[in-house]
């Protein structure tokens, strides 16, 4: 699926499930507070924090897709086409990028 697509795919979903979209500073803390999901399970099943016994079940995949829905309802609602500016974005990195990582000591 592309992302115009999936932004489609979530303004229907609004539509027929939702009232609204909720205002965009809910969006914006509903974003950070997924992403804090993702960070805790990212913290404890990779990094060096134990994972708790109630954290083991999490879905990392379902975390991410809870963040990536938000993401397309803050692009929705504040008429962003996201795969545009995700393509503009791209292309500026691999211009600017090109070499920047291949030559970065820390990486070899």
């Amino acid at each position: 699926m592309d992302i115009k697509n999936a932004q489609k795919v979530v303004d229907d979903w609004i539509k027929a499930h939702g009232v609204r979209y909720f205002n965009e500073l809910t969006n914006m803390a509903q974003l950070t507070e997924e992403v804090g999901e993702v960070a805790r399970i990212i913290a404890r099943r990779y990094g060096e924090q134990s994972e708790k016994e109630s954290d083991k079940d999490k879905d990392l995949g379902e975390e991410l897709a809870d963040v990536l829905f938000v993401l397309l309802c803050l692009a929705n609602q504040t008429g962003t086409d996201l795969e545009q500016a995700f393509d503009k974005r791209m292309d500026k990195k691999a211009k600017r990028d090109h070499d920047r990582h291949h030559n970065n000591k820390k990486l070899k």
